[in-house]
């Protein structure tokens, strides 16, 4: 009888040549638990999605009441569904008045999806720019957002009408024009290696997208509900987005994502034509349900308040000779190692030790941090410990 790896090798459509192959069998809180029994922190909340770490109660409360009451019954937009509106009236209420128009979606790459047709239909202009080692997601046009050849250079032709700009750099700002619809940014670019914006430099670029009329599209997929100690990482920049987008831990661990706008730019897609963007899955009932359900859960035991402080502590415990900067924000944070083997390394002895983590798309030097919200104090002290630990192992 075949064993589950080589069923998994056999039937499971691969990513990499090297999967983790960690078969897990339960997840609690902050751990995961494979089939041997064996607990592992998850420094990774499945790429920051499980803000409340996993199996939390209230979330799991919330989708069996939905599911008891109804699952999918119709394409997103059609039929009034309680539990989408009622999610779209709490996430607004903590936006700008600006934000207040909500397009659910199934994920982050549908979202940028959506943003960039709203962007190309609400001002006329063909032309989007993006950020090189930005990461939009895998779908072809979020995929042409992603500067650089190495991802992209096996599918194209990619989506026309892309440029690309240097992130923090002024000067890049002036590729802004006349025919630019969108530009498309992250608050703090995670697949870098967590690289946050510098000297104003969102701000600039806000002013700059005023100035000639192009729309700010901002992704906050992995940064939106308190990972940056703001429940949305626009909030510490002075600045407002005209579309935002969200994912991950918007939808409590269900797939479930959105490009939330004014409902002056979003009412572009209700005509000419009408049903211009659709999605049968976007927002399904049990997904807001989910949603909504963690973030009750982030407001009700004041998580985001917690961020910056448990950010501190991992800067101050983790330390080893070996790591030569730790970069980012709150809890979203880029161990570098300076050493592409050495990272490879303290990721397997990671897992030896008890704690899971991985490496970023366009950074292969820097372990990622992201552990749920929910994390405590004594825990992140272990996991300091683990980590620092598995370091020297990876270097002897």
């Amino acid at each position: 009888m075949s064993s589950s790896r080589q069923l998994f090798l056999k039937h499971i459509a691969q990513t990499s040549l090297t999967p983790m192959m960690l078969e897990i069998d339960s997840a609690k809180g902050v751990f995961l638990y494979d089939k041997n029994g064996s607990k592992y922190f998850d420094l990774i909340s499945g790429v920051n999605v499980s803000a409340l770490g996993h199996n939390h109660s209230h979330i799991v409360k919330a989708v069996k009441d939905q599911i008891d009451r109804h699952m999918h019954v119709m394409v997103y937009g059609e039929f009034l569904q309680g539990t989408q509106i009622e999610y779209a009236e709490l996430i607004t209420s903590f936006l700008p008045k600006s934000l207040s128009s909500v397009y659910y979606t199934n994920s982050g790459s549908e979202a940028v999806e959506g943003a960039m047709k709203l962007a190309k239909k609400y001002t006329g202009r063909p032309e989007i720019l993006s950020f090189y080692n930005a990461y939009h997601g895998s779908s072809h046009g979020a995929m042409s957002l992603m500067g650089g050849e190495s991802y992209t250079k096996g599918f194209y032709p990619m989506l026309p009408g892309i440029k690309h700009m240097e992130f923090n750099n002024f000067r890049h700002l002036e590729k802004i024009s006349e025919e630019t619809a969108a530009v498309v940014v992250e608050v703090m670019q995670a697949e870098a290696g967590m690289i946050l914006p510098e000297n104003n430099f969102l701000f600039e670029l806000r002013k700059r997208c005023d100035e000639i009329g192009a729309l700010l599209i901002l992704d906050e997929i992995q940064t939106g509900l308190g990972r940056m100690g703001t429940l949305f990482g626009f909030e510490s920049f002075g600045f407002v987005p005209d579309i935002l987008l969200l994912a991950k831990s918007f939808g409590g661990g269900m797939p479930l994502g959105a490009f939330i706008a004014s409902t002056e730019i979003m009412e572009v897609l209700a005509y000419d034509p009408a049903l211009g963007h659709i999605t049968t899955f976007g927002g399904h009932p049990v997904s807001c349900a989910a949603g909504k359900a963690c973030l009750e859960g982030i407001l009700d035991n004041n998580l985001v308040d917690s961020v910056i402080e448990k950010e501190k502590l991992f800067r101050q415990l983790l330390y080893n000779p070996l790591i030569k900067e730790i970069r980012g924000k709150g809890l979203m944070l880029a161990v570098e190692l300076g050493n592409r083997e050495l990272m490879f390394r303290t990721v397997e002895e990671g897992l030896k030790e008890g704690f899971v983590t991985d490496w970023f798309l366009f950074c292969e030097t820097a372990i990622r941090i992201s552990p749920p919200l929910n994390i405590t104090t004594d825990e992140i002290t272990i996991v300091c410990e683990l980590i620092s630990r598995s370091i020297d192992r990876a270097n002897s």
